[in-house]
């Protein structure tokens, strides 16, 4: 476990009643990745996705690595983690952020934030294969109902003759690296503080990005004024700021509380969207995602609460 981990623990084990300020800052950080779907895809159509990722992973990467030196840590890796670093930063920082950027410009924001999140979905897959653990009648549950809201956005797009629903699959392939590196990082134990892992895999997916915007991309930064708002609100807030955030929430509230701050990130990032972009919300939206928020409850909250009840007992 990392240094942050057995802070998050000990912060755990000591206060199962969130305080008045851990609560706001749940609210907040859902309020900025919820808000950050709607925003990338402004800032995608106004200028390339290479371009646009590698700015984000660029900032991202100094303002996490910043941080993490102003907390004392090492940015040093050791040697036998490297060939896991590049794998880790693959999956979690390159696939997932070109091809959310990219599906963004195919996708309404609301749609693609659903699809996004549910990366806890395919962890549990990847885990059942990857680490052993085992697949409980809850978990094929959560995931039958995740699946299902999956089939209610993407179906229309199967069903229609000769349309291909490029969009969502880019997110959904991008869900699916980000389970996958999640679980890649389970696999191998280390002892990395989550700052400097955070840190070396944007910077990793930074490398590779920026070469194909150098080459490919042609952006003379002309933008809207909306434009620019959008892209500093991502590298302000999602990038950067959220990510502080969550370092300060996990070492503050219970896991089931975590937990529920994520089921709340796609009804923010419908609501935004249908407010800032004008997008619409019908049924098969409204649909999908309380199907996918069920099986994100039944999966992650349903048993940290249930430990929490057993530990309070006790």
């Amino acid at each position: 476990m990392t240094g942050e981990g057995k802070e998050a623990a000990m912060s755990a084990g000591a206060s199962q009643r969130p305080g008045v300020v851990a609560v706001l800052l749940v609210v907040l950080l859902t309020i900025l990745w919820g808000t950050a779907f709607p925003a990338i895809k402004v800032a995608v159509t106004e200028m390339p996705v290479l371009t646009f990722r590698a700015v984000c992973l660029i900032v991202g990467c100094v303002g996490c690595a910043a941080f993490a030196l102003a907390r004392g840590r090492s940015l040093a890796i050791p040697r036998p983690l490297w060939g896991w670093m590049i794998a880790w930063a693959a999956c979690n920082s390159l696939l997932w952020n070109l091809f959310t950027a990219y599906g963004l410009t195919l996708l309404p924001a609301g749609r693609a934030v659903i699809i996004g999140y549910t990366m806890p979905f395919w962890a549990l897959v990847f885990a059942a294969i990857l680490l052993r653990e085992p697949v409980t009648r809850r978990k094929v549950l959560g995931l039958g109902l995740g699946f299902a809201g999956l089939a209610v956005l993407i179906g229309p797009d199967l069903r229609a003759i000769g349309e291909a629903p490029v969009g969502a699959l880019s997110v959904l392939f991008a869900a699916m690296s980000w389970g996958l590196g999640t679980v890649l990082i389970k696999y191998k134990q280390h002892d990395l503080p989550t700052t400097v892992l955070t840190a070396w895999q944007l910077g990793l997916a930074s490398i590779p990005v920026t070469v194909a915007a150098l080459m490919f991309d042609d952006f003379d930064w002309r933008m809207t004024r909306e434009g620019w708002i959008a892209l500093i609100f991502v590298l302000v807030g999602a990038m950067i700021f959220a990510h502080l955030l969550w370092f300060s929430i996990v070492r503050l509230l219970p896991a089931s509380v975590a937990a529920i701050s994520t089921l709340a990130i796609p009804v923010v990032g419908v609501i935004v969207g249908a407010l800032w972009l004008g997008e619409r919300v019908g049924p098969g939206e409204l649909i999908a995602l309380a199907l996918v928020i069920s099986g994100l409850f039944v999966v992650l909250v349903l048993p940290a609460l249930r430990a929490e009840a057993r530990s309070g007992i006790r």
